[in-house]
This record gives C-alpha cells, structure tokens and sequence, in this order.
C-alpha cells in the first residue's frame, strides 16, 4: 500500500463527464489498497471567466478581491468530484486551502507556501477516505485567501507530496509524459522513462511546456517523486527523480528544449567603462523586464557592444528604455530583433561526455544556421538563432544526439 498525491488540471476536470471519468481512476486506486488524495484545479475556461467578470467591473480590482473571486473555481471542482466518488461507494472529504491551512505569505495572487498542516488530512486517510484539495490557494497568517500564481495546482500537489511524505506525486495532464522534444515538431520525439529534477527544470525554464518550474524546483527540494501521466490514457508516463548513480550511463543529451518568444536588442558604441552593464540593465530591471542571455563584446577603439534577450513581449518596452539610456551614455544606437528563437540542448550526461558544444554546434553549421549568441551550464547549452531555422535546428540536433532512436521502455 502507498499514498499517492494525485493532480488533476482544468482539462482533466472540465466537465461533468471528465470529473465522473476521475472518480473511476482515483476509485481503482483505492482498491488496488492506496491511500490518495487529490488535488485539483477549476474546470478549464473557468478562471479565465471568473478574472473576465472582474474586469467587466473593475479595470484593476485589487489583488486581494481577485483572491477570493478565483478561488472559488476549485472549490466546485472538489465538490463535485467528491460527489462522484461518495456515488461509488467510495467516501470522499473536499478541503479548499483554508480548511487545509495551506500557510503562505501574503503576496496575493503570486503567494508562496510557507507550511502544511496535515492533520486533518491524515485523520480522513486513516479514517478510510479520499481527501480532494483544491489546488492553486492557500491562507495567509491573517486569514485571508490567496492563490499561488501560474501553475499553482501543480506547486499545490508537489507540496502535499513533500509534507505527507507521499511515495510519489503523480501530475495528470494532456500528455503521456515528458518527451524528448516537442513531437509536434519531431516525429520521431520519444518519450522518456525517467529524467532527473535538475533536468526537468533546465528543460521547463527553457521552454518545455509540460510542468511549471515552481513545482519542480519544490519536488526537487524535497527529494518527491514526480511522475506525469495522462489523464485519459494509461502508461507508465514519466518518472521525474534525483540522479541516478549510475549516471555516467546515461544520453549524453535527454531533450531538447525550445522557445519562440525571444527578442535580441544591442547597443552598439557603449563607451567601456565600469558600470557600464548596470547602467545598461539597471533602468530594465527597474521597468520588471527579466533579461536572459547576456553578451558583451569590447572594441579596439574602447567602445562595447552590449547585447541581450527578452521576452517577445516586453520588446517594444525594452527597446523604448534603451533609446533613453543610449542617449545618456553617448552610445552610437540601438538596434533589435524580435524574430529569433532559442534551442537548448539538456542533459546530466554532458557532465562526464566531451565535445557536445561541438557537435551541437557542427550540426547547426551542417544546416547553415547561423548562431547569435550562446549561454551554457553543467548541464545545458542555449543558442540564439533565426526564428525561421528553429524546427530544422530541433530536428538536426534530435538527429545528431540519436535522441530518436532511444527505447521507450514500457511498465513491467
């Protein structure tokens, strides 16, 4: 017998059907003699209706209104599912974060746990019961409601994982587990049987879609397994664990991550003197623009050229802010590209193999992709290309890596 913490997103629960198809999943858990508790998150579409409520009323309702509104997504998600299971003949208790007392700070709608009290929880498992948790909120010190930001159901059920002390946390989405790459851009993308925290979460900050990096990082932390399955079809799905001894065995590369939304801008002639970065990236951060990658190339005649990357998003903004500060230092100009895309390769493998910036970079050369910039770690290396060249680039490096031809092993 294990205790299983169990994460259903909007998807999974969307409708009446959906919710019933849940109860039927968790209901065979329990008999097979797990404990189990749910965590779940709205009906997809309702908190994008409920936010759509609030500013039909207000343009900027207040952080703390807009706490209570969305809140209450999850909490008919609990009940229903509860009715479902008590149908089966499965007995069933919903909890929202409050009656939990899922602790946090009181940032609204970013807020971060603080601590657990597992109690009740454990109470109602030994009582025979399924305790269904509303994800994404919590309570702060002062009684009122807060919500945990993007991804919040997910860091919700990862965090009932770690203070249960559950054997695994299983995160339930429209995916059978954590793949390769992106297989909508390579057919021959694999899924993997297992990858390690460290390289879920280089791959989910750099673009893989699958799990938030809040809940990684926190599952990795507390050393919780983490497997992501699919809501509607079985298999064994993906283990997300801490790195195995044997590691030195593994692919060089695991996957391959990517991201379309980038934008590069340059000022060109910075005079090269200290502090001359600070002043640059000073006036963005101010703004709540995050920087990326970061190069700086220094001249003959004492001037810099000093590039980055941001989100697509904050371009405009970005570029606005430079104009200013290009004046002010008496750099020559300001130039940028909002039409490039970064490709990373990831693996723990690269710890122990030599010559994979090489061969990356030979492989790219093969394609005639031009690399812009170039960021590396332990465990990871970025490039910066043309938009226009990233799926070739995807599909050369899955190649040149043989990440197309590992073995999917099945559950035995």
């Amino acid at each position: 017998m294990a205790l299983i913490v169990q994460k259903y997103g909007g998807t999974s629960v969307g409708t009446v059907e959906r919710i019933e198809a849940v109860a039927e999943k968790v209901k065979a858990f329990r008999e097979r003699g797990d404990d189990v508790v749910v965590v779940v998150s709205a009906m997809s579409g309702e908190t994008n209706r409920l936010i759509g409520l609030a500013k039909d009323i207000q343009d900027t309702p207040t952080p703390r209104e807009m706490d209570v509104l969305v809140s209450t997504g999850e909490q008919v998600t609990i009940a229903l599912l509860c009715m479902a299971l008590n149908k089966r003949g499965c007995p069933a208790r919903s909890y929202t974060g409050s009656q939990v007392r899922i602790l946090t700070d009181d940032a609204h709608m970013k807020a971060r746990i603080r601590d657990i009290d597992d109690e009740n929880i454990r109470g109602d498992l030994k009582a025979g019961r399924v305790v269904v948790v509303a994800g994404f909120q919590g309570v702060d010190e002062k009684g009122n409601i807060t919500t945990l930001g993007r991804g919040g159901s997910d860091t919700t059920g990862v965090a009932l994982a770690a203070a249960l002390k559950a054997d695994e946390c299983q995160i339930y989405t429209d995916v059978d587990g954590v793949y390769t790459t992106d297989p909508r851009v390579v057919e021959g993308a694999r899924r993997m049987e297992k990858i390690t925290f460290e390289e879920m979460l280089e791959m989910a900050s750099l673009g893989s879609k699958v799990l938030q990096i809040r809940a990684v990082e926190f599952a990795g932390k507390y050393k919780v397994p983490l497997r992501v399955l699919h809501s509607f079809q079985d298999g064994p799905g993906t283990l997300i664990t801490i790195e195995e001894e044997n590691a030195v065995e593994k692919p060089v590369i695991s996957g391959i991550a990517f991201n379309r939304d980038e934008a590069k801008l340059t000022v060109l002639g910075v005079p090269d003197i200290p502090g001359v970065a600070s002043r640059i990236l000073g006036p963005v951060s101010d703004a709540n623009i995050e920087v990326d990658m970061i190069l700086q190339n220094v001249a003959e005649d004492k001037t810099t050229d000093f590039t980055f990357t941001v989100h697509r998003n904050d371009y405009e903004r970005t570029s606005e802010i430079l104009q200013r500060v290009s004046a002010e230092l008496g750099a020559k100009e300001v130039v940028g590209d909002n039409k490039i895309a970064k490709v990373s390769i990831v693996g723990v493998g690269m710890r122990s193999h030599a010559g994979v910036a090489s061969k990356m970079f030979a492989t790219l050369a093969k394609e005639s992709i031009n690399i812009q910039l170039i960021s590396t770690s332990e465990i990871k290396i970025s490039v910066i290309i043309a938009e226009k060249y990233l799926e070739l680039a995807v599909r050369g490096l899955h190649s040149a890596f043989e990440l197309d031809e590992a073995e999917v092993v099945s559950e035995s």
